[in-house]
């Protein structure tokens, strides 16, 4: 009889065990990011950082998801019904798109420091060891017969950057005018054997399948193909101008409404303008917005003259449409290419 109490009881506290693990399992919040494609490797390292960070303020443990691919098809997914806590993208259209959906305040911008976008980076050229075109400017990726990588641009953030520092740059050259950006542009795209999915993809077409002369990507990504390809396959080039690059991050309202993680998402964007967090940033070479810790980083990031959105397209909410919309310039140029 006594064994029979024994086990039962055995039985009894292991059912209350589960029963206990599967309710503190259940009272863990979680949160999804859904960002861009080139964003995997600054995410992995500054997710940890984070959950580190809750736990000692709040005993919580946080389970905290990833989702990456090209910004246009990720913020398409979350309003489609993707169910992101935050969304972290690379432009400000796509975000804007998401405020038009009602899913994200129209406001986003103005509810974290420096327009919603924790640190900046700029487009660069990434070119084989010891640079055997001589890629040195804007004006050499557009001669004939280079071939140029890069991610599409009515798709991906990385490609419209790309698109919109070409345009500008064509754009401050003696005489220039919209009419000689667009055909410089052109030119550009004449020399693109294809457009990669997203930023990956391109860096995977240049690395691995060794196609093409010139990769144009983030400045960031060009550490990350040093950590996986090794520094000795590249070289990077900084052109004379380029864009400056900002990151836009956003709650989306109605699912952390949903959920109830409202104050964990809040707390994981912000945590982005952090000192832990803005050296993250610096260490996977995204330009911070901490002045000091750009200054401490100074050597990893060479003084470029850049140029804004706002300040050279009107902002995104015109730049968008006039370039990237059905029927805009990227359509009138690519229907010639």
């Amino acid at each position: 009889m006594g064994m029979k109490l024994a086990k039962c009881f055995c039985r009894l506290s292991a059912a209350l065990t589960c029963a206990l693990l599967a309710l503190t399992a259940s009272a863990q919040s979680n949160l999804l990011n859904v960002s861009y494609d080139v964003a995997r490797d600054f995410y992995k390292d500054y997710n940890p950082l984070f959950q580190k960070h809750w736990k000692a303020l709040t005993g919580e443990t946080i389970e905290l998801r990833q989702s990456h691919a090209g910004s246009s098809k990720q913020v398409r997914a979350v309003a489609d019904g993707l169910e992101a806590d935050v969304v972290t993208m690379n432009q400000a259209s796509d975000v804007d798109f998401l405020a038009e959906k009602g899913l994200v305040a129209r406001d986003y911008a103005k509810r974290f420091p420096t327009n919603a976008s924790p640190y900046t980076s700029t487009m660069v050229f990434i070119v084989r060891q010891g640079n055997p075109k001589a890629l040195k400017d804007w004006s050499d990726v557009v001669k004939p017969g280079i071939q140029v990588i890069l991610p599409h641009p009515k798709n991906t953030g990385n490609g419209r950057y790309t698109y919109l520092a070409a345009w500008g740059y064509a754009l401050k050259q003696p005489g220039g005018n919209e009419r000689t950006a667009q055909d410089f542009v052109s030119r550009l795209l004449k020399n693109a054997p294809l457009f990669a999915a997203g930023g990956r993809d391109a860096t995977t077409t240049f690395m691995q399948r060794k196609i093409g002369d010139v990769l144009i990507s983030f400045e960031s990504e060009a550490e990350l193909i040093a950590r996986e390809f090794g520094k000795g396959e590249f070289e990077v080039v900084y052109p004379s101008w380029s864009i400056l690059t900002e990151f836009p991050v956003a709650i989306i309202d109605k699912v952390v409404d949903k959920k109830g993680t409202r104050k964990q998402a809040q707390a994981y964007l912000d945590f982005l303008w952090s000192p832990t967090g803005q050296e993250n940033a610096a260490q996977n070479y995204l330009r911070p917005r901490d002045a000091a810790l750009l200054k401490k980083y100074a050597q990893q990031f060479p003084p470029i003259r850049t140029f804004t959105v706002d300040d050279t397209f009107g902002g995104w909410a015109r730049a968008f449409p006039t370039h990237f919309k059905d029927g805009g310039t990227f359509d009138q140029i690519y229907q010639l290419k």
